[in-house]
């Protein structure tokens, strides 16, 4: 089912989807490797060469999407030093960031449920142990299917 387009979007040959915010927001995290940098951000990688090995590409490859990530504000660099070592800089994820945990468990439980024939291989439970999920809520708290939204104009 799809979701109800309302007023002028009820034409869908009168507009087009100029301006579009999941456009956008692909044009940012929007190959494997950015989602897979921010699962590892997610699950406590900070350091670079932790990044690269854990996401399986090359240092390359890791330090050109990392740059990119830092310049969109997604990540933030931080210079860190070990004694006797020299200034190297470790990544955190900024505000921006952050918002895009939703993001990235929907993902998870999407491959979970429609990839993993034999069932996930993780978990994500809150700190009381309780299983967690992503879902389309309305503010009253009940879940909501496509066919139940509808897609208006913000004036």
């Amino acid at each position: 089912m799809a979701m109800t387009l309302d007023g002028p979007l009820a034409d869908r040959d009168r507009w087009q989807a100029t301006r579009c915010s999941i456009g956008k927001a692909m044009d940012v995290i929007g190959n494997r490797t950015a989602v897979l940098l921010l699962r590892e951000a997610f699950y406590g990688t900070t350091r670079f060469h932790d990044f690269a090995t854990r996401v399986g590409v090359t240092e390359a490859s890791a330090a050109a999407r990392l740059r990119e990530l830092v310049d969109l504000g997604v990540f933030e660099k931080r210079p860190y030093r070990e004694p006797g070592q020299r200034t190297r800089h470790e990544y955190a994820l900024t505000e921006m960031g952050r918002d895009l945990l939703p993001t990235v468990l929907a993902l998870m439980q999407w491959g979970d449920r429609h990839l993993q024939s034999d069932g996930a291989p993780l978990r994500v439970v809150d700190t009381s142990g309780a299983p967690v999920r992503v879902q389309v809520r309305a503010d009253d708290g009940h879940d909501l299917a496509a066919e139940d939204l509808v897609l208006q104009v913000n004036r």
